[in-house]
């Protein structure tokens, strides 16, 4: 009974095999360091832009504005990042039944970070069979100057990483003076450390146990695929039977297993298509290389799709991808028009709850408080009318000045003649509109109490 406990724990879980992947060069290694570089360009260099004197990229959440180059968010606007996010999942879902997981290989921050650092730990401890030999060695103060550089190399990266993204929060530059004095704020210092950990240990420790066990996107992505989806293929009717170059009646695979070392994930293509597979397309270039010495045609392995594999048609344009571009190119439309068409200011519109209304002579007052929100990067002076009711008036200064990319709060006192209402509820409506722009204008709705 014991032993086949034993046995039932092996069949469920399987102690790590440590993957060494080998390092190929081709058209789609190429694509791949390019998308490194961009991606990588863009996310070090985005905090240290300037637009207008401040940063040009800068989510302050204590202060609840967004600023994102000219265009300054506030809490009101969380629709846009609703729809931002229903663009982003929509364009995978496209992406995904048009080209497989191009994310995936491509474009993933997994991919990319783990890249980087297998770069890093090529370059200090050597190709594929020098790490092989390097971890199977004792220990020895070789050993342990090249793992504790490659290690202290990938710290350092972390860390970087991790700055620059609390520098997406906090002005990069007072975050800078902070480091340089080790005066981190306990927020601050706890997200760069918390994603400088996050980075060290899925790239550098988890690699492709994240895409196979953690990432959902794995799991639900054959939902997604047809026959018509571009996925990397073996092509199986001219490789077999395998054998070596020049063996009589082999095909054109000659079981080298490049294509299995070059894999992050350490699958065997050959096999078909897995889950594990990112579509990286790293087997693709390895096999292009040893058909090249071979003086053999490129591609044995390959993107393609089962129905051009099985020697049918691919169509391209088929329901769901018409469907997920056609959504796609409405909703994006959609909310570039709405930015287009956004008014730079907010108006809300509280009642004072301490004094519902009162008498002021011969006139009823009620008492409101306008957040007037400025998001333009210029100071502007707005007017605040009323109407809705006959002879409504505001009493006091109707003009007020609100600063650049800010928000102003204004107490309102709003007068009737008493004669010239009755008791009860009453809808009124508040105009804010700029001085010098009468396009810039928004109108509130609120009630007017008389008792």
């Amino acid at each position: 009974m014991k032993e086949d406990l034993n046995l039932a724990e092996l069949s469920l879980y399987e102690v790590r095999r440590k993957i060494y992947p080998r390092a190929v060069h081709g058209r789609f290694a190429g694509w791949r360091w390019a998308l490194v570089w961009i991606t990588q360009i863009v996310y070090y260099g985005g905090p240290w832009l300037t637009w207008n004197g401040r940063q040009a990229v800068l989510f302050d959440i204590a202060n609840r504005k967004f600023f994102i180059l000219g265009l300054v968010f506030w809490p009101q606007d969380i629709v846009y990042l609703t729809v931002l996010l229903v663009i982003s999942a929509l364009a995978l879902f496209l992406f995904t039944a048009a080209a497989g997981r191009l994310w995936c290989g491509f474009a993933c921050p997994q991919t990319v970070y783990t890249e980087i650092f297998m770069w890093i730990e090529r370059v200090i401890e050597g190709d594929r069979n020098a790490r092989i030999r390097l971890d199977k060695q004792g220990f020895s103060p070789k050993k342990l100057f090249l793992k504790g550089a490659k290690h202290g190399a990938w710290i350092a990266l972390s860390l970087w990483t991790g700055f620059t993204f609390v520098g997406y929060f906090t002005p990069i530059k007072e975050l800078w003076s902070e480091a340089l004095t080790l005066s981190f704020g306990p927020w601050e210092g706890f997200w760069v450390l918390f994603y400088g950990f996050a980075t060290y240990g899925n790239a550098g420790w988890m690699r492709e146990q994240v895409c196979k066990y953690m990432c959902p996107y794995a799991r639900f992505q054959s939902a997604m695929f047809d026959k018509d989806t571009l996925i990397i293929t073996y092509d199986r009717a001219r490789g077999e039977p395998r054998g070596k170059a020049g063996s009589k009646g082999a095909g054109d695979c000659v079981d080298c297993g490049i294509c299995v070392q070059a894999c992050p994930t350490g699958i065997d293509i050959r096999d078909g298509l897995q889950y594990e597979c990112i579509g990286c397309a790293a087997c693709i270039d390895g096999c292009d290389q040893v058909m090249d010495r071979l003086a053999r045609p490129r591609g044995l392995i390959r993107y393609s799709t089962t129905h051009a594999m099985e020697g049918k048609k691919t169509r391209v344009l088929r329901p769901r991808v018409l469907v997920y571009s056609a959504i796609l190119l409405a909703i994006t439309a959609a909310a570039a028009a709405s930015l287009y068409l956004r008014v730079p200011l907010k108006v809300d519109v509280i009642r004072d709850r301490a004094a519902i209304a009162r008498e002021v002579g011969d006139e009823v007052e009620n008492v409101y408080r306008l957040q007037i929100m400025n998001t333009t990067e210029q100071q502007r002076e707005y007017e605040i009318r009323v109407r809705g009711l006959e002879d409504i008036k505001i009493e006091g200064d109707r003009r007020v000045t609100v600063d650049p990319a800010a928000s102003r709060m204004v107490p309102v006192r709003v007068r009737v003649e008493r004669d010239e209402v009755e008791p009860g509820t009453h809808k009124i409506e508040f105009q804010v509109r700029a001085v010098d722009d009468h396009a810039i204008a928004v109108r509130e709705r609120s009630v007017f109490i008389v008792r």
